[in-house]
C-alpha cells in the first residue's frame, strides 16, 4: 500500500454500520414519512368545517358589512367563525366571532356588519372551527 493511499484509509475511516443494514433503516425512515404524509394529505383535505368571506362591502370610514359562506360536513354541527377586517396596512380594524347554529343547510351565508376603528378595505376569515 502506497504512503498517500495509508494516509486516505485513516483519515476516512470505513462507517461503522454495514452498508445494508443503513439501506433498510434509510427505506423504513422513507417509508414512515410516506406513510404520513399520506394519513395527513387524507385527514386534511376533508376537515369538518370550511368558510371564505363571500362579499364584503364598505359602508363608511367605521364600518363594513362582511358575508362569509360556511360550509359543514354535518349541518348538525355548531361552528364558531372569526371575522376580520384589514386596513390598507393590513392592520386589523375589527374582528368578530359570529356563530353558526345547527340548521338543515349545508352551505350557510352569514351577513354581519363589523364597527371598525378606521377605514378598512378588505376583510377576511380567520379561522373556522367547530364548537
Amino acid at each position: 500500500m502506497t504512503e498517500a493511499a495509508e494516509r486516505l484509509r485513516r483519515r476516512y475511516p470505513r462507517s461503522r454500520l454495514p452498508r445494508p443494514l443503513l439501506i433498510v433503516m434509510v427505506g423504513l425512515l422513507a417509508a414512515v414519512a410516506l406513510g404520513w404524509l399520506l394519513w395527513a394529505a387524507t385527514v386534511q383535505s376533508h376537515p369538518a368545517v370550511a368558510g371564505r368571506v363571500s362579499a364584503f362591502t364598505v359602508q363608511s370610514d367605521t364600518s363594513i358589512r362582511v358575508t362569509v359562506t360556511v360550509d359543514r360536513r354535518d349541518p348538525s354541527v355548531p361552528v364558531v367563525c372569526v371575522v376580520q377586517a384589514q386596513a390598507t396596512d393590513f392592520e386589523p380594524v375589527a374582528e368578530k366571532k359570529i356563530e353558526v347554529g345547527p340548521r338543515p343547510e349545508r352551505l350557510v351565508d352569514v351577513t354581519i356588519e363589523l364597527r371598525t376603528l378606521r377605514r378598512a378595505t378588505s376583510a377576511s376569515l380567520k379561522s373556522c372551527t367547530v364548537r
